[in-house]
This record gives structure tokens, C-alpha cells and sequence, in this order.
């Protein structure tokens, strides 16, 4: 009898670490796979990426509606509860064996709770991490209580979820998900890149700026500093990238809008440009500015340095091509300059990586189809 695994994705960026165990779980004949599409991918606002997922040859089976058109904190926890009853009805029509989610967003925490209560076992991706500045650092951990199944990214991630009572047996150090883009996809060059976004690149930074959710008001004056940095690098053009339906993330895609309308033969912008494009645009870049946890898995493993700037991806391991900053004007600018220098780019050759080689999706497949399913939902605490 075929295993039913539900994969519930809410974002862009999510969806493209999940795509390639989607197409594992998909292409396996043992396996019956379900996709919930939710959240931002329903959006037009958001780029409507669920058509992506389409394009992809992936049947949806279902498309829950959840996000409300303001980024509010009310607004945010009602699209939470919203998204509990979405879910509720969803997963208990489909019924799956297990659900796989990633992640920390509050689209996925209303998923986790929803199906904690309907005893639908949970394989949760990327616990044991922090972000620091983030709702999302409670909201991962959460998310993990609720889960009977954990792969994280590291080693140290996989003590730290042990840590919070797990038991050894059910957490599994597997990798990130996001390096198996690169070395799968065949990237595009720079012509090729330049032709599919229609804009003629030379010389480029990528940047995505999302909020830090946990602090108040600082989303428009974090955004202005950056742009006020990057206005004293006129040599180079930036391709931006918007955030997420984060609290205040329409503040920082209006002043973006704005920006680039003021720099249109310098820069551009995209709600979401899609894995391939997103990957190739690394490639090719001279750096990844802002506070994208990309900048922190994917970026270091095609050998690009990552301006990581502000306390949103605090507590996370970083490798040695990352250049933690803070929004202050001379600091931040320092720290671009180094970025894109001789010497520092040199010595990215040699790196060490933190995240794995980009094998996580077989480890997962075969971890899902073997895993004993019979009282799994009776969870026992691990004390250290």
C-alpha cells in the first residue's frame, strides 16, 4: 500500500528548497504525494507562484487561502487562525500518512497545529535553528514540539532539537535542502540571465531585505540606510528581490519600488524570480546583500560572499564567506567593500562548507518510506 506524504508549502523561497524531495516523493511509485499551496503562493501581490509549481508538472491538491491583505501583527495572527481552519478541512479530506513541512513561517504553524490535533504525524525540516531577531525563532521551535519526525541542517542543530526533548532516534542529520538546486540545475549564464529578466547585466549586487519581526518600526529606516549605502556604489547595479508577507514587509517593497523607478537603468526589481533565475542570479553576482537566509545556505556554497546585515538571522552557523554588519552607514559600506575585494574573494575558494553537499532530498525520501508510523503521534520527552 502506498505511504500518502503531504507537502504543505506557503513561500517562493520555500518551495524552491522543497522542490527537489517533491520530485523525489512524485517520481517514487511507492509513495501517494499530496501538495497544499497556501499563503504567499496565492497571492498576486506575492508574484501568484503557484503557478510555478504547476508549470513544474506538480498536481496541487489543495489551495488554501489564509493570508489577509495587510501585514499587521493583527493581521498576521488572525491569517494564523484562519489558516487552522483551512487546514483542519484540508488535511482531514486527505488524510495523509505524514506531513512534511519546512521551515518556521506562521503559514507552516498553522499547519503543525492543525494537524497535531487530527494525530497526522509530522516531519519537520530545518529545526534546531535560530533566528534570532525573528517571531519565526519561537515559531520553528514550536513547530518542532509538534513533529514526530526532525531533519535538520547540522549536527549541532540535530543536539539542539534533541536538547528541547526529543528523542534521538527521530531527529536525523540530513543537510540542507537548498544546495541540491546547484548542483542539479544547470544554471544560466550571464547572457542567458540577462535575457530572461530583460536587463543587461554588468556588474551586480542581489539584495533581499526582509523585516525583523520582532522589533518595532525600524522596517522603513533599514531599508533607507541600505539604499543610502548603495548609492555610493553607482558602478554596480542591483537586481532586487521583495520580501516575504512578513509584519511591515510592504513598507520595504514600496520604498524599493520607489528606488528603482528613481535608478530604472540600474537597477531592477521582482517579487520572486524563481530557483533558476534566483541561483543563476548568485552565480553571477559580485555579492548577496541583506538578511535572506540564502545568503547564509546556498550563497557560500556557490562561492559568493554574503553581506548579512542586522540580527535576523541571528544565532545561525555561518561559514567564513559571510560578513556579518550591522544598518549603520560606514559599517555596512565597509563591509560591501570587503565583500567584493580581491583578497577576501580569494579565500572563498577554500571555504569549508557548513550545510552538507547537497544530498539531502535521497535521505529524506528514504527516511520517510521506512519510518515506523504506529504510535508515533505518542511522543515521550528526552531528558538529557
Amino acid at each position: 500500500m502506498k505511504r500518502k506524504i503531504c507537502v504543505v508549502t506557503g513561500t517562493r523561497a520555500e518551495y524552491g528548497l522543497l522542490y527537489w524531495l517533491i520530485k523525489r516523493l512524485y517520481e517514487d511509485t511507492n509513495v501517494d504525494l499530496q501538495i497544499i499551496a497556501t499563503g504567499m503562493h496565492l497571492s498576486p501581490e506575492f508574484g501568484l507562484t503557484v503557478k510555478q509549481i504547476e508549470q513544474d508538472g506538480f498536481k496541487i491538491d489543495e489551495k488554501l487561502e489564509m493570508l489577509l491583505s495587510s501585514d499587521t501583527p493583527t493581521a498576521i495572527a488572525k491569517s494564523i487562525g484562519l489558516g487552522v481552519i483551512t487546514f483542519s478541512d484540508a488535511l482531514s479530506r486527505l488524510n495523509p500518512d505524514i506531513m512534511v513541512v519546512l521551515g518556521d513561517r506562521f503559514e507552516i504553524f498553522s499547519a503543525a497545529q492543525a494537524a497535531m490535533i487530527l494525530r497526522i504525524p509530522i516531519a519537520h525540516i530545518h529545526g534546531g535553528e535560530l533566528t534570532e531577531g525573528l517571531i519565526d525563532e519561537s515559531i520553528r521551535h514550536s513547530i518542532t514540539k509538534m513533529s514526530q519526525i526532525h531533519f535538520t541542517a547540522t549536527n549541532e542543530y540535530r543536539e539542539r532539537v534533541i536538547q528541547m526533548g526529543e528523542q534521538p532516534n527521530t531527529v536525523y542529520n540530513v543537510g540542507t535542502l537548498g544546495l541540491e538546486g546547484i548542483k542539479n540545475i544547470k544554471l544560466l549564464s550571464k547572457e542567458k540571465l540577462s535575457e530572461s529578466i530583460n536587463f543587461k547585466l554588468n556588474k551586480y549586487f542581489l539584495v533581499t531585505l526582509h523585516p525583523t519581526t520582532l522589533e518595532s518600526g525600524t522596517a522603513e529606516w533599514q531599508i533607507k540606510s541600505l539604499l543610502k549605502v548603495l548609492d555610493t556604489f553607482p558602478k554596480h547595479q542591483v537586481i532586487f528581490t521583495k520580501t516575504n508577507a512578513d509584519t511591515d514587509g510592504r513598507i520595504i517593497n514600496q520604498c524599493i519600488e520607489e528606488y528603482v523607478l528613481e535608478n530604472s537603468t540600474r537597477c531592477c526589481v521582482f517579487d520572486s524570480l524563481g530557483q533558476l533565475r534566483y541561483l543563476s542570479a548568485i552565480q553571477h553576482c559580485e555579492a548577496v546583500i541583506g538578511n535572506s537566509s540564502s545568503g547564509l545556505l546556498e550563497v557560500p556554497f556557490l562561492r559568493k560572499p554574503t553581506v548579512n546585515i542586522g540580527i535576523r538571522q541571528g544565532g545561525r552557523l555561518k561559514a567564513k564567506s559571510v560578513i556579518d554588519s550591522s544598518f549603520k552607514f560606514t559599517e555596512l559600506k565597509d563591509s560591501i567593500n570587503k565583500a567584493i575585494s580581491t583578497n577576501f574573494n580569494e579565500r572563498l575558494k577554500h571555504i569549508p562548507m557548513v550545510y552538507g553537499e547537497g544530498n539531502t532530498s535521497k535521505s529524506i525520501l528514504r527516511i520517510l518510506k521506512k519510518v515506523e508510523l504506529e504510535g508515533i503521534t505518542i511522543k515521550k520527552f528526552y531528558d538529557l
